[in-house]
């Protein structure tokens, strides 16, 4: 049997954030919605570039934010994305690795260019979203490293990148190897609009146990069972997969298992700052525990503590060490 390796890797959109401070009146000037993330084309990519102003980049994505932030916590992350081989390409690469994450897709060398999300962040911490996906959406099975995946305690699939058909492709590849090692598979939702698309296909993989845990935060799960009354909806969630976790904001988490629900609260904080990155970053706690063997309410703490510091700064990723955070406040030795 293949040794692991690597505690989890995801697999997702390798997109460059470009992230920056913006007033409401900018949005409404830009005919963005609010607290949303559009799906944008190159040249409207290149007109929200020249008109936003001053901007952080860094290499993003869900499943990308989670894995650095699981690599914060001391972790072994690993991640599988497609750039190009281009500038915002090279930065992506850079920027990961330098973060403590194993990343080795060969960028592509011609079609679109590398994709980037454009992040405006209003002064009540708000974010609104704006997408390019450009290469991130050439994920082929052919990227799927057999070794890496069987090599890896947990494979993490970001349900954003469900909507190409090779890259479910590639998803399904890597769930079937990692079962076949006997790895633990787990997928995000993503987003309620992404929830909407794929309600029956996520139902399926859930259903057929291709995955085994699932993240949904409130909207997504009932966008899932349409049902607008909660618990029917956890109710019904707890007989389609053997775990998931229920992301409640500041009421903290459901985790919820065939006959049991662990209500996990959320960590205080000072005052919230940037919500970008909470869902991936409170993933990269859970599943960090998850793979150590932690039980689940340690599992959803260190969710909810490594939530709590990335809300409080600008940017989806950690800028103290979880794992001094996790030491401190006795959830790690």
């Amino acid at each position: 049997m293949t040794s692991i390796r690597y505690d989890v890797l995801g697999i997702g959109n390798a997109i460059v954030d470009v992230i920056a401070r913006t007033e409401e009146d900018f949005l409404l000037k830009q005919g963005m919605r609010k607290g949303t993330m559009a799906l944008i084309d190159a040249a409207r990519a290149e007109a929200i570039y020249r008109a936003m102003g001053p901007a952080i980049e860094t290499s993003g994505g869900s499943a990308a934010n989670t894995t650095v932030g699981i690599a914060s916590l001391g972790a072994r992350a690993a991640f599988i994305g497609k750039v190009k081989d281009d500038g915002l390409g090279h930065a992506f690469a850079h920027d990961i690795r330098a973060a403590g994450v194993t990343f080795a897709t060969p960028p592509a060398s011609a079609g679109a260019p590398t994709a980037r999300c454009y992040v405006l962040v209003t002064p009540d911490g708000e974010r609104t979203m704006n997408t390019y996906l450009g290469a991130a959406q050439d994920l082929h099975p052919d990227d799927i490293d057999a070794d890496m995946i069987a090599a890896s305690a947990v494979i993490y699939l970001e349900g954003y990148l469900w909507d190409p058909k090779n890259a479910k492709d590639a998803f399904l590849k890597a769930a079937k190897i990692a079962h076949a090692a006997g790895r633990k598979v787990a997928l995000t939702l993503s987003d309620a609009f992404c929830v909407d698309r794929w309600r029956d296909e996520f139902l399926q993989l859930m259903r057929s146990r291709t995955v085994d845990l699932i993240f949904a935060n409130e909207a997504e799960l009932h966008s899932l069972y349409q049902a607008s009354d909660f618990d029917t909806a956890v109710a019904a969630l707890r007989a389609d997969i053997d775990v998931a976790v229920v992301t409640r904001s500041e009421k903290g988490c459901l985790v919820v298992g065939p006959d049991s629900t662990e209500a996990v609260p959320a960590f205080p904080v000072e005052r919230v700052v940037d919500t970008t990155g909470a869902g991936d970053l409170f993933a990269a706690g859970f599943l960090a525990g998850l793979a150590r063997g932690a039980d689940d309410r340690t599992c959803g703490r260190l969710g909810a503590l490594a939530a709590a510091e990335v809300i409080q700064h600008l940017g989806a990723r950690p800028e103290s060490s979880l794992k001094d955070l996790a030491r401190e406040t006795g959830l790690a030795d």
